[in-house]
C-alpha cells in the first residue's frame, strides 16, 4: 500500500528569492532590490551596511545571505552584512580576514558559503562562511591570484571560481567540504575579466558576459554538474556589460543584473537566465543603475 503523503508536504527547493546589492554610480551606494521568486526585480530599499562597492555576496545556512568585503569611503573593509530569510540586510559586522576588493562568493555544502580571491593586494587567499553566518579566518590561497572573477554553486553543493583579472578563464572547483582545487586548464571560454555567474537548473551554473580587454561582451558559458564549462554561447539578446552581478531565483532559475555598457555606462537592466540555461532579452531597468556590485539567493 503507497503511503499517505499529504499535500503541503513537498519538500520546497531552496533559492526562491534573491537580492542584489551595493555598488555604485556616481557615488558608493548602500541600496539593495530583491528579486521574487518569479524574478521580479523591486524598486530601491536603503541597506543599514556602510556605502561600498566592489564587494561579494553568497548564500548560508540553506535560507540567508551575506554581503562581505569591498571597499568603503575608507578604501577595502572586511566587514559583512547578514541578510535574512525575509531579504532583511542587516548593519555591519567586524571583518575577519584581509581587507580587499573585487572578489567573489559561493555556497557550497548545501548551507555553507566562501569568499574568495581579490586584490589589495590581488590574492587567492579564501574565507569560508559557517551555516551560521560566521566568517573565517582566512585560508591560504590555491590557484592564480586575481581579482574581477565570479563564482556559482554547481552539483547541488559544490562551487567554482572563474576567470578574472588580466583576461583569465582559468576555473577553481570547490568541494562540498569547502576545499579549493588547483587551476584548471584554461576553458574553452573567451579570456575576460568583470564577469558575473550565478546557478541555474538546480545543479549547474552560468558566467556571463564581461569585460574581454577593454570591450564589454554579452558571452555566457555553461557549467555542468560535474563542473565543467562549455564553450561560448552565441552572444545573448541582453546588453553587453561587465561587473553587473547575477543570482539564483525561483529554486532553478537565474538572473543577470546591472553592470556597466559600452562607455562606461551603468545600466540597471535585468536578463532572466530560465532553468535550461537560455538568457533573455533585457528587461527595463527598475532599480539604480550601477556597477561594481554583487548579488546571491536567499530563502
Amino acid at each position: 500500500m503507497f503511503p499517505i503523503i499529504p499535500a503541503n508536504s513537498a519538500a520546497v527547493s531552496g533559492n526562491q528569492e534573491g537580492v542584489f546589492g551595493f555598488g555604485q554610480d556616481a557615488t558608493k551606494l548602500t541600496h539593495t532590490n530583491l528579486v521574487s521568486n518569479t524574478g521580479v526585480v523591486a524598486s530601491d530599499v536603503a541597506a543599514a551596511g556602510m556605502a561600498r562597492d566592489g564587494l561579494a555576496a553568497t548564500q548560508y545556512g540553506g535560507d540567508k545571505a551575506i554581503f562581505g568585503f569591498g571597499r568603503d569611503a575608507g578604501g577595502e573593509t572586511a566587514s559583512t552584512c547578514l541578510v535574512t530569510n525575509a531579504g532583511v540586510v542587516g548593519s555591519d559586522v567586524a571583518g575577519v580576514g584581509d581587507a580587499r576588493s573585487y572578489l567573489a562568493a559561493c555556497s557550497y555544502g548545501e548551507d555553507k558559503g566562501i569568499f574568495g580571491f581579490g586584490t589589495y593586494p590581488t590574492v587567492s587567499i579564501t574565507n569560508k562562511v559557517g551555516n551560521d553566518g560566521v566568517v573565517a579566518s582566512d585560508t591560504a590561497g590555491v590557484g592564480t591570484v586575481r581579482y574581477a572573477l565570479a563564482a556559482c554553486e554547481y552539483g547541488s553543493d559544490k562551487g567554482i571560481f572563474g576567470y578574472g583579472s588580466g583576461g583569465v578563464s582559468l576555473t577553481n572547483l570547490v568541494s562540498n567540504a569547502g576545499v579549493v582545487a588547483s587551476d584548471q586548464a584554461a576553458t574553452t571560454g573567451t579570456d575576460r575579466g568583470y564577469i558575473m555567474a550565478c546557478s541555474y537548473g538546480g545543479d549547474k551554473g552560468i558566467f556571463g558576459f564581461g569585460n574581454d580587454a577593454g570591450t564589454p561582451v554579452s558571452l555566457t558559458n555553461l557549467v555542468s554538474n560535474a563542473g565543467v564549462v562549455a564553450s561560448d554561447q552565441a552572444a545573448t539578446t541582453g546588453t553587453a556589460r561587465w561587473y553587473g552581478a547575477a543570482c539564483e531565483y525561483g529554486g532553478n532559475k537565474g538572473i543577470f543584473g546591472f553592470g556597466f555598457a559600452a562607455g562606461d555606462i551603468a545600466t540597471g537592466v535585468t536578463n532572466l537566465v530560465s532553468n535550461a540555461g537560455v538568457v533573455a532579452s533585457d528587461v527595463a531597468a527598475v532599480g539604480t543603475a550601477r556597477a561594481y556590485m554583487a548579488a546571491c539567493s536567499f530563502n
